[in-house]
């Protein structure tokens, strides 16, 4: 089995597998999150550092991590190549240089993205009723299952709709000038502000924001998890109806409190001393 086929069968299955059918993914953060379990943050990185997975061994537990970026479909290809990682168990080498190697697990990666991303069999229902694959047709598969047209373009060549020609050619295109060439420009600008910031694991915030309405979390804690202020964070919490509990100790209340009997004996005046 090559590394392309071992990545194609791995998405189909995780498709099938989580009942995701061959429809284009919405959030991919979330979806991983409530389809796997893994926590899954977006961070900020230097440039050349896209993404990571991670397995903590003492617990057991794995943790994804993708940088913040301007480039929304990046990010998500991203996602997907580090997901695959996971399922595949190719935990970080820290002697490793990098994506730059190419090794047989980035690319098999790499396919697993291209078709967990881009099913065959999603992308022939969106242009059945297309008379050609041109240029439009690229750019709608760019919106609907957002990669990008690097992407875009490779699978439609997998899937034969295309010559290879065409698909090199493609390659070159980026997603803003198809955005704006076909009128999906405030589209993909709202896709950037999503992309482009930071963004806590989902389980993490929550048991946040309940350590914040129990009073073991501050507000400055729930705001740093999601970098933003802490005055936006109270806000928000409050306009939800989660504001900190009163806490209400046990013992305050003077009723309550038990009976102690105090011996002042000591603290009696001592007796005047009249003789000399």
């Amino acid at each position: 089995m090559t590394a392309e086929s071992e990545g194609r069968a791995a998405a189909e299955r995780f498709r099938s597998e989580h009942r995701l059918g061959h429809q284009p993914l919405g959030n991919l953060v979330a979806l991983i999150e409530q389809t796997t379990g893994i926590d899954v943050a977006v961070v900020e990185a230097t440039p050349d550092e896209h993404g990571m997975a991670m397995l903590d061994p003492a617990r057991g537990t794995v943790f994804v991590a993708v940088a913040k970026t301007p480039h929304p479909m990046r990010q998500r290809s991203t996602l997907a190549h580090e997901q695959a990682h996971v399922l595949f168990d190719d935990w970080d080498d820290p002697e490793r240089e990098g994506w730059a190697d190419r090794d047989y697990e980035e690319v098999r990666a790499d396919a697993f993205a291209g078709h967990l991303l881009v099913p065959e069999a999603g992308l022939r229902d969106l242009l059945a009723d297309r008379p050609a694959v041109n240029l439009p047709a690229l750019s709608t598969v760019v919106q609907r299952f957002l990669v990008s047209p690097a992407m875009a373009a490779l699978a439609l060549r997998r899937a034969g709709l295309i010559d290879e020609a065409t698909k090199e050619a493609w390659r070159q295109l980026t997603t803003p000038m198809l955005a704006a060439r076909f009128g999906w420009i405030d589209q993909y600008r709202a896709l950037q502000d999503d992309s482009n910031r930071t963004r806590a694991p989902q389980r993490l915030l929550a048991r946040a924001t309940l350590g914040y309405v129990e009073q073991v979390v501050s507000a400055r804690t729930v705001a740093r998890l999601r970098g933003v202020k802490v005055a936006e964070v109270e806000a928000e919490l409050a306009v939800a109806g989660l504001v900190p509990h009163e806490q209400q100790p046990a013992w305050a209340e003077p009723d309550e409190l038990p009976h102690v009997e105090i011996d002042l004996s000591d603290l009696a005046e001592p007796a005047e001393d009249t003789s000399g």
